[in-house]
């Protein structure tokens, strides 16, 4: 307290030039770090979910890649047999379950090379990828590099159905070059699985042998 002449006594008044005090300080401190806590946590949530979103679409990108392709090889497919480069005369569609041998038709020739219109393609696994190789020639030739088309898959399994019945393998042993349609399942190394039907070819049912019972 101090007196004034004027007033009587009046109360002590801090001036401004004090500052704050410690406690008010820390206090101040403690909410500062809460709110960039708070805004941290946030941050790392959204960076999370757009990292798994972006993994996802990526994901299904690549699968919905891979299954056009695959549609296309299959969809195109012609009864050609081929020359391994041993010359030994292969069937133009040969059918594992694992892994799949055909020669297609409709290869784009941009650059108009001196080479037919028809391309032996496989199917198969390598690892944990799926991967389609080509031929540059139908008849004695070696491989092309193989082409990653879909990683991370676990197992494939494959089944090839023609008048009504499944096989687990196809290489026209019966007389018939090419399946009706043909059965894809996959696993992938998350345990997603995956099934997937396809058609072969277009105009066969019109050249193949007469069977009997009709296809379901």
């Amino acid at each position: 307290m101090r007196r004034s002449a004027e007033h009587g006594f009046t109360p002590l008044r801090r001036s401004a030039e004090h500052g704050f005090t410690l406690v008010e300080v820390m206090v101040a401190l403690m909410i500062f770090g809460m709110i960039a806590a708070a805004g941290v946590a946030i941050l790392s949530f959204s960076i999370r979910a757009q990292a798994a979103s972006g993994a996802r679409l990526d994901e299904g990108a690549a699968l919905a890649r891979t299954l056009s392709v695959l549609s296309a090889d299959l969809a195109q497919a012609v009864a050609r047999p081929t020359r391994d480069e041993g010359g030994i005369l292969r069937p133009a569609f040969i059918g594992e379950p694992t892994s799949l041998l055909l020669v297609r038709g409709g290869w784009t020739n941009i650059d108009a090379a001196p080479r037919a219109g028809e391309q032996k393609v496989a199917w198969t696994v390598d690892g944990e990828n799926l991967v389609r190789t080509g031929f540059p020639r139908l008849d004695g030739a070696a491989p092309l590099p193989p082409t990653p088309m879909l990683p991370g898959v676990r197992a494939l399994v494959m089944r090839y159905r023609y008048g009504g019945a499944w096989s687990d393998r196809w290489d026209g042993a019966s007389g018939v070059a090419l399946p009706q349609a043909i059965e894809v399942r996959l696993v992938r190394s998350n345990g997603a699985q995956y099934r997937a039907m396809f058609l072969v070819g277009t105009g066969y049912a019109a050249n193949a042998p007469a069977q009997t019972g009709n296809a379901t």
